[in-house]
């Protein structure tokens, strides 16, 4: 039975766009038939594609000519410029014009990538996020966002394209992995020291219920973390102040991720014990007391993420950490602004002496 529990609106102007959050939406057609064109492309990844590429062709086939699949290579190490090539070979070489809808089936590396083609090719053309975990329905498919990495940094390459429409389908979380659950709460989590302190309290009530997969609780998790990204991505789209925030954890997550390799670590897994090392670090600045560092590491323990970063150089670990974070695009002049927590629900965004900043790494890395 198709279930639809809430809608968030995403106010832009001549860009706004719905967040449908439901389930079984691949059963109700109706999603789907205000799109009509030509061509309709689907980009997904060889684990989704199995699963709900033909559900969903399917369901548009009737209002496109003709409807084309490409299946990707999944992981992190494949959001790269020859993933784009792809897609843009599939477009160019089907004639695709600039009324093609691309629908982005998939997680964050699959939506990331399918927006960058659809905002380059033929300078824009729409598109629509499907996604299919956690952490995309929660963060990655909302806000206009799309980049490819390349080796030295991570999302280094992108635009801001806002999509038409996201469908968030509780349903598909249920295929996915413990580890996918959990890299998608890691996510959830960094809007309630940021945004909503409120929403942490809800979180430790209800933690056992969401990595249970509990539709209810996590319909509702989706919900509120769309509602604050929608507010702050309505304030400021293009990140140009407060839309900063909403990286919490990520300087670090990143730096871990690019260390490492990209794919060693889960972006999620990354951003879990970037959030830890950022709250210390907030500690140090004498901006959080100790109780609430201890609190969010609970929480984040409870989620089955990471509260202790790795070592990515073994000679000199925070030396390697603040190199790749100079490459962070919050960076200014070379010098590292981090995201930190100004008391419960409330964020700033300032740099930070390295000193205290290599204290930090060394004390939060296993």
């Amino acid at each position: 039975m198709f279930c639809n529990y809430s809608t968030v609106h995403v106010d832009l102007g001549a860009r706004s766009y719905q967040i449908e959050i439901c389930e079984d939406v691949f059963s109700d057609a109706a999603y789907f038939s205000s799109w009509s064109g030509s061509f309709a492309l689907i980009v997904t990844n060889e684990v989704i594609a199995p699963l709900y590429s033909d559900r969903l062709r399917k369901k548009i086939e009737n209002y496109f000519g003709r409807v084309i699949v490409i299946i990707l290579n999944d992981g992190e190490l494949c959001k790269n410029s020859k993933s784009i090539e792809k897609i843009y070979d599939v477009l160019l070489e089907n004639g695709c014009d600039r009324k093609t809808v691309i629908f982005a089936l998939g997680g964050g590396v699959v939506g990331d990538m399918a927006g960058f083609a659809a905002s380059t090719y033929m300078r824009g053309i729409p598109f629509v996020q499907v996604p299919t975990t956690l952490l995309a329905q929660v963060d990655s498919s909302v806000g206009g966002k799309t980049a490819i990495n390349h080796p030295l940094g991570k999302n280094m390459i992108g635009s801001f394209y806002q999509p038409q429409l996201v469908i968030c389908d509780i349903g598909t979380l249920d295929t996915l992995p413990a580890r996918e659950i959990s890299a998608g709460l890691a996510e959830v989590i960094k809007y309630a020291p940021i945004y909503d302190a409120a929403f942490m309290d809800w979180l430790e009530l209800s933690m056992d219920g969401l990595m249970a997969k509990d539709h209810l609780l996590l319909a509702y998790a989706v919900k509120r973390c769309c509602e604050i990204k929608a507010e702050i991505v309505g304030v400021d789209e293009r990140e140009s102040g407060l839309r900063a925030i909403l990286n919490f954890g990520h300087t670090f997550g990143h730096a871990i991720e690019t260390g490492m390799g990209y794919g060693v670590w889960l972006h999620g897994e990354g951003v879990a014990a970037g959030m830890v090392m950022a709250a210390e670090l907030s500690r140090r600045l004498g901006m959080l007391d100790a109780a609430f560092v201890e609190r969010l590491k609970a929480l984040i323990q409870r989620a089955g993420l990471p509260i202790k970063g790795p070592v990515i150089d073994p000679k000199d670990n925070a030396g390697r950490y603040l190199e790749l974070m100079r490459i962070d695009k919050k960076s200014e002049a070379g010098e590292i602004r981090f995201v930190l927590i100004d008391g419960p629900g409330k964020a700033v965004v300032r740099p930070a002496p390295d000193a205290l900043v290599r204290e930090v790494i060394d004390a939060c890395c296993a």
